[in-house]
């Protein structure tokens, strides 16, 4: 994957053609109807499930409602700039829940668990798990083997377009419900407390707690079995 600035995703984002994808389930006279090119319909004689672009689908349900019975419309997004990333050849474990856009990088054996929200452009190791409704914003980068937290959040950088990144080194805990903000650079082997608000960067090998987060100790053989990770989580 290409990594893109910032300028590139917010230029990505105004110049896509934004959709509102529906999947719409049709009882009615279907050999009659003639769907519009861009639409995937799946259909017998008198059902069928069309997929497609609200914009498009709504006026051809109206012109056509004389042979149409009823329809029934599931729609999640509206005017979305940004497709949701095509999963099926990920090598990496992916739980149900999860929102992942476009242009996100998903590195070997990594884990992503229920509700993690992962914005474009962010970059994520091997071997790296994303916790339950953890939150990686824009060009958020998480390094190999480190573990992001349930209710993280690494505060993400499209906009303003020159705002920097944060980058999670390798081998890094973020605590349950801390935040990182923008810019902030967490050095390798550090760990971040639960709850605690990092405005500045981390130091390798740090422990830092509290808000805003400070250096409490340096990590020792206590705090390496504490918080080391698990292989077998993340066999495929």
């Amino acid at each position: 994957m290409k990594k893109m600035t910032a300028t590139e995703i917010i230029d990505f984002i105004a110049n896509s053609t934004k959709k509102t994808p529906v999947k719409v389930y049709v009882k009615g006279e279907m050999a009659k109807l003639d769907w519009p090119e861009d639409s995937k319909v799946f259909s017998e004689t008198h059902t069928g499930v069309v997929f497609g672009d609200w914009q498009i689908l709504s006026p051809f349900l109206e012109k056509n409602a004389e042979k149409i019975t009823y329809y029934q419309v599931e729609n999640v997004s509206r005017n979305s700039a940004i497709p949701l990333l095509d999963l099926k050849n990920i090598s990496a474990r992916i739980e149900p829940g999860a929102l992942i856009r476009e242009n996100v990088e998903i590195g070997k054996n990594a884990v992503i668990m229920m509700g993690a929200v992962i914005n474009i452009g962010a970059e994520i190791g091997e071997n790296a798990m994303i916790d339950m409704n953890a939150v990686l914003g824009g060009r958020a980068i998480v390094g190999e083997n480190s573990h992001v937290g349930a209710g993280a959040v690494i505060a993400g950088v499209v906009e303003p377009a020159s705002a920097q990144p944060v980058k999670i080194g390798k081998n890094v805990l973020i605590g349950a419900n801390a935040v990182v903000l923008e810019g902030v650079q967490v050095g390798d082997h550090a760990v971040v407390a639960a709850g605690a608000v990092v405005t500045k960067d981390v130091p390798a090998n740090s422990v830092v707690a509290g808000v805003p987060a400070k250096v409490v100790k340096m990590r020792d053989q206590k705090t390496a079995s504490k918080t080391g990770i698990e292989q077998g989580l993340r066999k495929l």
